[in-house]
């Protein structure tokens, strides 16, 4: 079978590259550009482990081809971080509100949180639940994760005064 030849931007660096047409996005992530922190938990869909943004939305790298990101940007849980190697705010909240236990799911958290602190100009603790709703956590009960995130909308907000 031939391959597909895409082109994006991952983390902001371009990438190209031919893909088999069935390799799904979260395999090309992890095997093609060694990109693991993105994780596979479910492979349908339902757990969020695997979040990534695709074009500044969230989307599931497990039921996404790569040749479907052709074109796009995506952004993995590696390209949060800073330019100087410094954790991100949202990484930052995590790690002090203790947002993680084992710490599978955290890379679908914080890429929902992402695209949530981008999008919402005024979270509250119970929209930040909707937001994070499609992420699964076995290990946390949730409280950790929202205070995490809320405590990162208000440093966030300090920041833009």
């Amino acid at each position: 079978m031939a391959g597909i030849p895409i082109q994006l931007i991952v983390n902001g660096e371009p990438v190209s590259r031919t893909v088999e047409p069935r390799i799904l996005l979260s395999d090309f992530i992890r095997q093609e550009l060694g990109l693991t922190g993105t994780h596979v938990g479910c492979e349908h869909g339902v757990c969020g482990a695997c979040t990534v943004l695709v074009d500044g939305r969230t989307a599931r790298s497990c039921l996404m081809f790569a040749a479907q990101a052709d074109g796009a940007t995506i952004e993995t849980v590696e390209g949060l971080a800073t330019e100087s190697s410094s954790l991100s705010v949202v990484q930052e909240a995590f790690h002090e509100a203790h947002g993680l236990q084992c710490g599978f799911c955290t890379p679908g958290m914080l890429m929902t949180a992402s695209e949530y602190l981008r999008t919402d100009g005024s979270p509250d603790r119970e929209n930040i639940r909707e937001a994070i709703s499609g992420n699964l956590c076995r290990c946390t009960g949730y409280e950790t994760i929202v205070n995490a995130i809320f405590k990162a909308a208000q440093r966030q907000a300090e920041e833009q005064r």
